[in-house]
């Protein structure tokens, strides 16, 4: 007789040494998992004491989950992230099922909970991500933007089967941190001298100094306004110098570092691009590029290339035992695409961006 599915919220501890942490300990694993088995990737997905400080923290966006239980197993998660913005329509969806408990009922009771917790805070617009690996299938799906495609999937199937659709293709790339860092000073130097005395670099490690607060805080704000999207309805976020110090504390618990470099226009002292290079507490492991941006009306003085190589130049020193740098970008952003192949960053996977109104 099979152990009947009960779905359960996801407890969120004070510290992962507490006796209720099992769950959240559980989930930060599953997460490990299916990143593994879907890319081979496990390290797409942070730990579970990486993502504890954002679960504490509700002012900016509210984290809730569910656990898909069979007795005392575990078979499954899906987490609900919410941004608190008044007027905030979306919910962002994350769901976890290993292969071994997928068609067993596990995926749909998980994504009902999901979407029922949705709907009940007012919520109508559903948003879930994807991950594929980079190989032809016989069925191929094209996003509405018409830029990239990837292989049908099981998760896919049933997205697509519950009204989902598929709006946007993102490239997972990385670059091997051990090659010749020749490239990236050459790069630097010649984007450096096409940009002008107008654009002045900037470098930093999170916390971010008081000074640059406000003007960070003005070109993070910019991120979701400014990159490609397609036809996914993001929330506009308000951002001032008190969110920066949120998400620094954020970004810098449980032993992580991350580096900024930006770049600043002079005449107006903006900062209007800015590259975020992020590691855990092992520093051999995967480096993961964060935000990188340039804003919309200060695009092609190559001020892309500069805050990326510049960054990747000062990791070097920062992390000398990470390996490689994991990135995500719109397929459709094809200007930084093209600085990521020109110093060297390859294609390794896929991530597919569905959306569904309700």
């Amino acid at each position: 007789m099979t152990t009947p599915t009960t779905i359960v919220p996801l407890a969120v501890p004070l510290t992962l040494d507490d006796p209720d942490a099992a769950g959240f300990l559980a989930y930060g694993e599953l997460g490990h998992r299916v990143c593994d088995e879907m890319v081979g990737l496990p390290d797409l997905a942070p730990t579970a004491a990486q993502m504890l400080p954002a679960w504490h923290d509700t002012t900016d966006t509210l984290h809730t989950g569910f656990l898909a239980r069979r007795g005392d197993r575990i078979v499954g998660a899906v987490t609900v992230d919410y941004a608190q913005e008044a007027g905030a329509r979306a919910a962002e969806l994350d769901l976890l099922v290993p292969e071994e408990h997928w068609s067993e009922g596990v995926e749909e009771a998980l994504l009902d909970r999901a979407e029922d917790e949705a709907r009940a805070r007012g919520r109508d617009i559903l948003q879930i991500w994807s991950l594929h690996r980079p190989i032809e299938a016989d069925r191929m799906l094209v996003p509405k933007t018409g830029w990239g495609r990837v292989p049908a999937i099981a998760l896919t199937d049933l997205l697509e089967a519950r009204g989902y659709r598929l709006e946007q293709v993102e490239r997972n790339s990385e670059l091997d941190l051990t090659a010749d860092p020749a490239p990236l000073r050459d790069a630097l130097e010649q984007a450096m001298s096409r940009a002008g005395s107008d654009y002045r670099r900037l470098e930093w490690n999170l916390p971010t100094p008081p000074e640059l607060r406000d003007g960070y805080a003005d070109v993070l704000a910019r991120l979701v306004t400014d990159a490609p999207s397609g036809d996914m309805e993001f929330d506009a976020e308000e951002w001032d110098a008190a969110r920066v110090v949120r998400r620094d504390a954020r970004l810098t618990s449980a032993g992580q570092t991350v580096s900024v470099a930006a770049v600043r226009h002079v005449p107006t002292g903006a900062i209007v691009a800015y590259n975020e290079l992020l590691i855990g507490e092992d520093r051999a492991g995967v480096t993961h590029q964060f935000g990188t941006l340039v804003a919309r009306e200060h695009r092609g003085h190559r001020l892309g290339t500069i805050v990326k190589c510049a960054n990747l130049l000062r990791w070097r020193e920062l992390a000398p035992d990470s390996t490689r740098v994991s990135t995500f970008n719109a397929e459709e952003n094809r200007p930084m695409l093209d600085i990521n192949e020109a110093i060297g960053f390859v294609p390794v996977s896929y991530a597919g961006a569905w959306q569904k109104k309700l």
